[in-house]
């Protein structure tokens, strides 16, 4: 079980939270986390790289010149992969890149990933009644009173998206914003700060606790 400081808007601590899931053993979380971190990364690939080969470049019908008594070394095609403008060896074909991983597997790792940033975990209490309309300097302010600095990358979870938080965080740089119920293993290894809500920290033991 990992307790957390919950603080308010304007940052100042006002309770405790405690959360727990169940997380892979110690010899094996790394392997497994980076298994679910790979098989993200490779499967955002869209495999759509094509090349053509010496068979699919146009012309190169014809031997440009005799194959004897010219002086030149010999060539049976303008399209030779050893020409400029010829057809490429090897090169890559669309493909599809698709890692499979059971379920029951990737929420381990995913809850591996997020109770091993505990240290960097920011619990909040429920701002959004903050925001009565979008106002990216108020965020960047709140978040900064909470811990996370302008230039650190931060990770806001919330339970629900409300419109007004939405278009309050979409033009910061180093803020990512994103569901509670939508959690993925890149997110929370790649931020520096992770900031969630009290009621989305609830929403993730009940959606992940399987």
């Amino acid at each position: 079980m990992v307790e957390t400081v919950v603080k308010n808007w304007q940052g100042e601590q006002v309770g405790q939270q405690s959360f727990e899931l169940r997380v892979a053993k110690e010899e094996t979380a790394a392997h497994v986390v980076h298994r679910a971190l790979v098989r993200q990364m490779t499967n955002a690939r869209q495999g759509t790289a094509s090349t053509k080969t010496r068979a699919e470049v146009r012309g190169g019908g014809r031997k440009p010149w005799r194959q004897k008594g010219t002086g030149r070394a010999r060539a049976g095609s303008i399209r030779s992969p050893l020409w400029r403008g010829g057809g490429v060896i090897f090169g890559p074909k669309p493909r599809e890149f698709d890692l499979k991983m059971n379920r029951k597997e990737r929420r381990l790792a995913l809850r591996t990933a997020f109770a091993s940033r505990a240290e960097d975990l920011i619990v909040v209490e429920e701002f959004s009644n903050e925001l009565q309309r979008p106002k990216t300097k108020e965020l960047v302010a709140a978040l900064a009173r909470w811990g996370a600095a302008p230039d650190q990358k931060s990770l806001l979870i919330l339970a629900e998206i409300p419109e007004t938080v939405q278009l309050s965080a979409r033009n910061i740089e180093n803020v990512k914003l994103i569901a509670a119920d939508q959690l993925n293993v890149y997110d929370l290894l790649h931020a520096d700060k992770i900031v969630v809500t009290a009621s989305a920290l609830e929403k993730i033991q009940e959606v992940y606790s399987g």
